[in-house]
């Protein structure tokens, strides 16, 4: 594994002297460090060969991405990786994402194992993938297995471009790559304590503000000490403390998730963050639902706009059956938020050249609109239930 500048020189060197697409993965320590960076890069390139490289010990990567941003990504999943390999100066002009290329191929199993072992018929190495990769040294047998990672990536690549080209998909598949690699990094996510697991056996916005003040205060913890926020404190105690109001840290520690293990200054920390949402006046307090510029959720469309209520149940049923006539996800042909956009918010002719303006409004490759505006342009046009 190169940890050192001089190392790193030589790599960049065997990579932008080396041929075709390169083989690009990351490693991060999800459940076990703050936030998604990545501690291990892999790389695999014809030419070149396989190289390992320590985002520690040479956290700027730039110089590695400067020489590899005419050459084609493969990356498995790239959503996923693209954000670490953003913050280490690593971004893709263009890609082939494997994942994404299996998803629109038809195939029901899409994890890299799965795909290797279908198409290559080779099975790869199990056990390290869930381990912390902030481990320093990392251990041979978890650096094997990393390397496993990049080295037939390419060769799934070739096989999954034959298989699309074979299915008439390539050409949607590629503008796909071209929308992930051409997408803007994700903006902060607003309010991000709503997505406590449990949040919804909150109702009040009394316990809904204890929330908020307890993942606020185990956010700041967590990023001070380097740590999973999870580790620090569960979703669950944070869930159990909104549901009790405890009115002191010792009825706190009889709570589930905080313990006999946990000491006193703790409790008294988590209490006091109680203590704050407790004393919030009432316009301090979290409102019941986040604002959207979107719309409501379809459970509510029947009551409150029936009309809009049948012609989301006539395109989804629409979409559903062209994706499966298409053998792949419908999320994959429209995404659910379009749809939904769609029909809540319908052009005002509903003509089909309308409903195309309308799809690439939101977003909708062109590939998308070709398979689905006609459909959508008839279910836009179906009847609201009669009274």
């Amino acid at each position: 594994m190169t940890g050192d500048e001089a190392a790193l020189t030589e790599i960049i060197a065997a990579f932008g002297s080396g041929s075709g697409p390169v083989a690009v993965d990351a490693e991060r320590a999800s459940g076990y460090r703050y936030g998604q960076r990545a501690y291990l890069v892999q790389l695999r390139r014809e030419g070149a060969g396989s190289a390992l490289v320590d985002p520690v010990g040479c956290p700027d990567l730039s110089g590695l991405g400067a020489v590899l941003a005419d050459s084609e990504w493969v990356l498995h999943a790239a959503t996923q990786d693209l954000p670490c390999l953003r913050e280490i100066g690593m971004v893709p002009r263009r890609l082939f994402d494997t994942e994404l290329a299996g998803r629109l191929a038809g195939y029901a199993r899409v994890g890299l194992g799965a795909m290797v072992e279908n198409l290559l018929g080779y099975a790869l190495e199990k056990g390290h993938s869930a381990v912390d990769w902030s481990t320093r040294p990392l251990p041979e047998p978890w650096l094997h297995y990393a390397a496993l990672d990049v080295e037939l990536l390419i060769d799934l690549r070739d096989a999954l471009e034959e298989e699309l080209d074979r299915q008439g998909k390539l050409a949607w598949a590629r503008q796909e790559f071209e929308a992930i690699a051409a997408a803007p990094p994700a903006p902060p996510r607003k309010d991000p304590w709503r997505r406590t697991s449990g949040m919804h056996k909150v109702r009040r916005r009394r316990q809904m503000a204890v929330v908020r003040e307890l993942w606020t205060a185990r956010d700041r913890i967590a990023r001070k000490r380097d740590v999973s926020p999870g580790k620090v404190l569960a979703d669950s105690a944070i869930v159990e403390a909104a549901l009790a109001l405890p009115s002191d840290a010792r009825t706190l520690s009889g709570l589930p998730g905080f313990g006999h293990r946990m000491g006193r200054k703790q409790l008294e920390q988590w209490q006091a963050a109680v203590d704050r949402a407790k004393a919030l006046p009432e316009s301090a307090l979290p409102q019941q639902s986040q604002a959207t510029n979107g719309p409501p959720p379809p459970r509510s469309w029947a009551d409150k706009d029936p009309a809009a209520a049948a012609r989301l149940t006539a395109a989804r049923a629409a979409v559903t059956a062209r994706a499966e006539e298409l053998s792949m996800p419908q999320e994959n042909l429209l995404t659910p938020d379009t749809v939904r956009r769609l029909c809540w918010q319908p052009p005002s002719a509903r003509t089909e050249s309308q409903v195309v303006s309308a799809l690439r409004a939101l977003g909708a490759r062109e590939w998308q609109i070709e398979q689905t505006a006609s459909l959508l342009t008839e279910a836009l046009a179906t009847p609201a239930p009669s009274k």
